[in-house]
């Protein structure tokens, strides 16, 4: 470890909390890369922690009030605690950077989004009483440790393949705070891969704002699918696979090295909000429903097994029972393998806060149980249709009063979709793989045996 290099001449302990979504968490894992660097130690005790690190999320309301309470709670920390320096990092202290200042005194530094990389710089100030907010331009890309502090268990890790959006949905706050769409260099992306599985991580799971149009600002054309084949030549790799992939922008060459290429999983994630053209028009997204429903169907002629996962937005300003029910309808009809629902929340700063005809919280709530509810009936008809088969399973955990073993599956990202419930009688370690029938199934997990080779 290197020497920490600020006035008090010794590494500190550092609490780190990490909210939101996964490209925030990457984000954070580089951050502690960099302080460890450094010689610090990472502690998950508030109460011993001399520096404490929130990297904030504020996407939707809920993500905002999460932020807010975590800092409030570690306030309590700096004003009582060992904590000597309490920092804010990400997307709500990109945003509300001087009102986090103004209103809470406990906070000592505020980074933004774009400025993750001066944290060590951020501590040594704050170690010397100084106060500061960093914030750089939204352009460019942070200057990453080659090693980050993976936190997800080190089987498997996310790639972030680019930062920023240029789709301006009229609901979405990330352009402004997270920039343009800029992808990371292609020679970067290996590089970090690679270290990554010399460290044991076997899947590697992408993420951006949006993943498929990688490379267009660099090269001047679409390269996911050239990035693809490069990481399944690491050797180590078992698993790739890609989230955030915007419906309109798949195209020929991508839906062909997922078919082709063996270790991308057979699993996309298409955000596409809604299914009626009216709210799609308003949302500002570039996708009418039959677009969707061809895009869908190719997807499905060319690969058969794909899993396809998607998020849909309910009580959109404006949106009429009637435009529900035809998003009910097309769930039904298209019979995602993965679906969320989130219940459509106002940013100010966005168009759409400012659309007539808001719904009712009460409203969005009772559509959005409506379509889990229906979600609920496709998933468990479309696991009970997988008993029978051979799966490969890689191991995660195990779980003791039911004897069995946490495992995930290529139609499942961790944390958001299903698991398999595997039962053994042999003795399995987190990140193996192995063959498994499924025996049962309920409306989101399989249950399954070890198939042991003899």
């Amino acid at each position: 470890m290197g020497q920490c290099r600020f006035i008090l001449q010794k590494c500190m302990k550092i609490l780190f909390i990490s909210l939101g979504c996964d490209k925030n968490l990457v984000d954070s894992e580089h951050m502690l890369g960099k302080l460890a660097s450094h010689g610090h130690v990472v502690t998950d005790d508030e109460n011993e922690a001399e520096v404490i690190v929130i990297n904030t999320c504020c996407f939707i309301h809920d993500a905002k009030e999460e932020s807010i309470q975590n800092i409030l709670e570690m306030s309590e920390y700096r004003k009582n605690g060992n904590c000597r320096c309490l920092i804010a990092t990400g997307c709500m202290a990109q945003r509300y950077r001087q009102e986090i200042l103004d209103e809470i005194p406990e906070i000592d530094a505020v980074i933004g989004t774009n400025s993750y990389d001066e944290i060590q710089k951020v501590i040594e100030s704050c170690s010397s009483g100084e106060r500061s907010v960093v914030m750089k331009p939204l352009t460019g890309l942070p200057d990453n440790e080659k090693k980050r502090l993976v936190t997800t268990g080190g089987h498997y890790a996310y790639l972030k393949i680019a930062e920023g959006c240029d789709k301006h949905c009229t609901y979405c706050i990330i352009p402004s705070l997270r920039g343009r769409f800029r992808s990371v260099p292609m020679e970067e992306l290996l590089e970090e891969a690679e270290t990554l599985a010399a460290d044991g991580v076997q899947e590697l799971i992408l993420v951006a704002q949006e993943t498929t149009v990688y490379g267009t600002d660099l090269y001047g054309e679409k390269r996911l699918h050239i990035l693809l084949k490069k990481l399944a030549e690491i050797e180590g790799i078992r698993w790739i696979r890609v989230l955030y992939c915007y419906p309109e922008e798949i195209y020929p060459e991508l839906i062909e090295v997922i078919r082709d290429e063996p270790k991308v999983c057979h699993y996309l994630d298409l955000p596409i909000q809604h299914a009626n053209d009216t709210i799609l028009k308003r949302m500002g997204r570039r996708t009418t429903k039959q677009e969707l429903i061809d895009i869908i169907s190719e997807l499905r002629s060319q690969i058969p097994d794909i899993v396809l996962r998607t998020t849909l937005i309910t009580g959109f300003p404006g949106e009429t029972k009637e435009q529900h029910e035809e998003m009910m309808e097309f769930v039904n009809e298209m019979e995602f393998d993965r679906l969320g629902v989130f219940t459509y929340s106002p940013e100010e700063g966005t168009p759409a806060a400012e659309f007539p005809d808001q719904v009712d919280e009460e409203t969005k709530l009772d559509w959005q149980d409506e379509l889990l509810t229906l979600q609920q009936e496709v998933s468990y008809d479309i696991g009970t249709d997988r008993i029978g088969q051979e799966m490969e399973v890689m191991v995660e955990g195990f779980v003791p009063n039911e004897n069995a073993y946490v495992c995930r599956t290529y139609a499942d990202t961790p944390g958001v979709d299903g698991y398999f419930f595997l039962t053994s009688p042999e003795t399995l370690n987190s990140g193996d793989f192995v063959r498994a029938k499924v025996t049962g199934a309920s409306e989101y997990d399989l249950i399954g045996e070890h198939i042991v080779e003899e």
